[in-house]
């Protein structure tokens, strides 16, 4: 080894790779200590005991926003990116420094799951930039708050604490989140607040947001749930009807589970409940006025009283209109009234009728047309059986087949009338319990019965013996005429004759007369007639005027002599 007093050129290079770290370079990709010997405009030149000294942008040592404050003399860390350049000049970097110094204690804090402060610079797609002491990292825009904010600008360029989500230094990439940091704080500040809070207690709130089914308000740092049903005892379509974001309100604490850390409002609890003395106030059977607030498939509700609401089921709307929406009966805000029908205090019902509250039709149309009288309508439906004739007051009335015209069979009556044709008829029966009206329209024909007769009430009495005049000859039986202008009734195929060769309707023919017995009276009150069983009733007649089989007579004598006594 060369002596020092006279060092050789190989003592020379020795000392030099000693300084620079090695013969292999090894200054280069180090963080190494450098102090600033000058400030050129916006360069900023470091002397880190190179041959040569270099040149780094001031910049570099500018905290995000600020301006750097750095003089000469201060010593500095920098990264060596070169030892030399093409200049000659050592390539140094103050940010490539500050960001391997920043991995290497950000990968230990995030090994311990610790928070970490950085500031909010910039914006890219997504999200956010945010200087974590000299790394970069991707704060995603559903991590910046609790809630969305819309306006960032009051949050960049200060400095907070953030949440580490993901890094990997291979790939420079680091994923922070400032919502996780409020989020755990807001956890501490509600588990603190809510063990204050009881039961029943009374407290004012901010209404903080407003939906469908609710309202939240704030409690000074926890929200509770102010539910559409607990905001007034009275009809809530939707919240923002009795309150707004931002409203001081007065609420009290119905429900707290402490587990989830949810708190339950009510706002009406602080009310009288309308309901105390409901079944005093509205007895059956009174008569109201309320005011419809909602129409459903099943009936329309009707307000009362702010809070108490009744029910009028779709069956108790209209004494006419069956089979019908509500909605086509009364509309919404409509005032009605209505009748008492049932009340339930302890289940909060009370049904009502509206219906009730009108005369029915049934009882007006009697008291306007009593039986016999003419009325006049148009036809509505023709059946099987008969016409259906409106008539006024919105009811409609009957007319049978059989009541249609005289000399012709009901169906060939039926095919006399269509829809929409008006017609005259009389009144035959009102039966306002099954809401059934009765009506006639041969009985206007010229020579037909009174009204009163076509009822079975012309002197036709049961067991009484008629001459009846054959108006039709049925499969089934005769409709037949007592007398020449009298009622019109019907002998059955079984009633024409005790012998079965009798009882065939074929054997008679139109205009025909004979003898019947009245045998009863229809739904109708038209008269039934019996061949038969007048046979059977002058037989018995006969056996007790001229003596039983028993004497010795024969059945056909005793008849014989009955039929001379006769003549």
């Amino acid at each position: 080894m060369a002596s020092t007093a006279n060092p050789t050129r190989d003592d020379f290079a020795a000392l030099l790779n000693e300084s620079l770290g090695g013969a292999d370079g090894g200054f280069e990709g180090r963080v190494v200590k450098g102090t600033v010997t000058g400030i050129e405009n916006d360069l900023v030149v470091i002397d880190v005991g190179l041959k040569s000294e270099g040149r780094v942008a001031l910049r570099e040592f500018a905290a995000p926003g600020q301006k750097a404050d750095l003089k000469v003399g201060d010593e500095v860390e920098v990264y060596v990116d070169r030892v030399e350049n093409s200049n000659g000049e050592a390539m140094l970097s103050r940010d490539r420094a500050r960001r391997e110094a920043a991995w290497d204690k950000l990968e230990s804090e995030f090994s311990e799951n610790a928070r970490v402060e950085g500031v909010i610079f910039g914006r890219v797609k997504g999200g956010f930039t945010v200087d974590l002491d000299g790394a970069v990292a991707f704060l995603p825009g559903s991590q910046v708050d609790i809630r969305p904010v819309r306006d960032v600008t009051p949050l960049m360029d200060i400095p907070q604490p953030f949440q580490i989500l993901k890094m990997d230094r291979r790939r420079g990439n680091i994923v922070v989140s400032r919502r996780a940091i409020l989020e755990e704080t807001r956890a501490e500040q509600r588990s603190g607040l809510i063990q204050t809070l009881s039961e029943g207690q009374i407290i004012e709130g901010v209404v903080k947001n407003i939906t469908d089914y609710g309202a939240f308000v704030d409690l000074g740092g926890i929200d509770g749930l102010l539910h559409v049903t607990d905001l007034s005892y009275k009809r809530i379509n939707h919240p923002s009807e009795m309150i707004n974001i931002g409203d001081t309100v007065r609420v009290q604490i119905i429900r707290i589970n402490r587990d989830t850390q949810r708190i339950s409002l009510g706002m009406k609890q602080l009310e009288s409940d309308p309901w105390e003395g409901a079944s005093a106030k509205y007895p059956v059977g009174a008569k109201l006025t309320g005011r419809v607030t909602n129409i459903t498939e099943y009936g329309a509700f009707v307000e009362l009283e702010p809070g108490i609401e009744g029910l009028v089921h779709v069956s108790e709307m209209s004494w006419t209109k069956k089979n019908v929406h509500p909605g086509k009966i009364v509309s919404t805000s409509q005032e009605v009234d209505v009748i008492v029908l049932e009340v339930d205090a302890e289940k909060r019902r009370i049904s009502l009728g509206l219906k009730q509250a009108q005369a029915n039709p049934w009882e007006s149309f009697a008291e306007r047309h009593p039986i016999g009288s003419q009325v006049e309508g148009e036809v509505k439906n023709a059946t099987e059986f008969g016409l259906f004739i409106g008539l006024d007051g919105d009811v409609d009335g009957m007319v049978h087949m059989s009541d249609i015209a005289w000399g012709i069979s009901g169906e060939d009556a039926l095919n006399l009338h269509r829809k929409g044709e008006v017609v005259t008829a009389i009144v035959l029966d009102v039966d306002v319990d099954k809401e059934r009206i009765s009506l006639g329209m041969k009985q206007l024909e010229k020579g037909a019965p009174a009204a009163g007769a076509a009822r079975g009430s012309a002197g036709l009495n049961r067991n009484e013996t008629v001459t009846v005049t054959v108006l039709e000859v049925r499969d089934g039986g005769l409709e037949v005429q007592a007398g020449d202008d009298g009622v019109t009734g019907f002998i059955k195929r079984s009633d024409l004759g005790r012998d079965r060769d009798e009882q065939r309707p074929e054997r008679f023919q139109v205009g025909q007369k004979f003898d019947a017995m009245v045998i009863g009276f229809d739904r109708s009150k038209k008269p039934n007639f019996s061949v038969k069983a007048l046979q059977i009733a002058e037989e018995k007649a006969a056996v007790a005027q001229y003596g039983s089989s028993d004497s010795g007579a024969s059945l056909g004598d005793i008849l014989g002599e009955a039929l001379k006594a006769k003549s």
